[in-house]
């Protein structure tokens, strides 16, 4: 009988961000009480479950995210830099309030193909190396599971390369909440399902304003009405090698 493999990937719980920051690969962001309690029960949602590895990206969120579950698993946290968030140009400031990025027309230029995005890291280069450990993982757990904490964005863009879609995306659309699974199953080395949870889904905060890349769109519709009109040639499209399992 042919072996089954889970891959988790798990997003980081809600970050203390007063500020409003796109805070990124910056350090110094770590948990908000709420983001902790989230990792909390991620870990007893995940307890009973085939877990044989626990990677984590090296950010504070997803090391604070994971910490919970390789207690309750009786595992070490493996820190894997392939998990880490997107690279973005915006680093640093601040999204909203009366001194958001916008307020700088100098920022414009960095939306000139969002396709590619031109405001940060390649959606290529994301799902090339997100590919990359998911399949190391798959392989260190294969017959069990595995559990990979990361990011929105990169979990997203790998999600998308899995299922054969488009990379280019809006992403106040994505289906990555806070805290949230996106499990790859693997029958030998072939992907046979995606399936998404929120385990934490009832701290979810209802009206919280969008963050990071999705609160950048908000600005960029207010700022740029015509920003996001570049034609489909300049659509990144995944290959059949960006597929993990293929």
């Amino acid at each position: 009988m042919t072996e089954m493999t889970i891959v988790h990937l798990l997003r980081h719980g809600e970050v203390h961000n007063p500020r409003g920051v796109l805070y990124g690969r910056l350090p110094g962001y770590h948990l908000s009480e709420t983001g902790r309690r989230m990792a909390e029960v991620v870990a007893k949602a995940v307890e009973g479950r085939d877990i044989v590895a626990v990677w984590s990206s090296p950010m504070e969120r997803a090391q604070e995210t994971a910490a919970p579950a390789a207690r309750v698993l009786g595992l070490e946290v493996a820190t894997d830099e392939r998990l880490t968030e997107a690279g973005n140009v915006f680093e640093g400031l601040r999204m909203t309030g009366s001194d958001n990025v916008f307020r700088d027309p100098r920022s414009y230029r960095h939306f000139r193909n969002p396709f590619r995005p031109s405001w940060g890291e390649p959606y290529t280069e994301v799902v090339a190396r997100m590919k990359a450990v998911v399949d190391d993982a798959r392989a260190a757990a294969r017959g069990h599971e595995a559990l990979l904490v990361s990011h929105q964005l990169p979990i997203w863009i790998i999600r998308l390369a899995a299922e054969g879609r488009r990379l280019w995306h809006d992403p106040r659309r994505r289906q990555c909440a806070l805290a949230s699974l996106t499990s790859l199953t693997f029958e030998g080395d072939r992907l046979i399902s995606v399936g998404y949870s929120e385990p934490a889904g009832a701290l979810l905060r209802a009206g919280t304003p969008p963050q990071g890349e999705a609160a950048l769109f908000d600005k960029a519709d207010e700022a740029l009405p015509d920003a996001f009109r570049a034609g489909p040639e300049d659509e990144e499209r995944p290959g059949s090698r960006s597929v993990p399992g293929v």
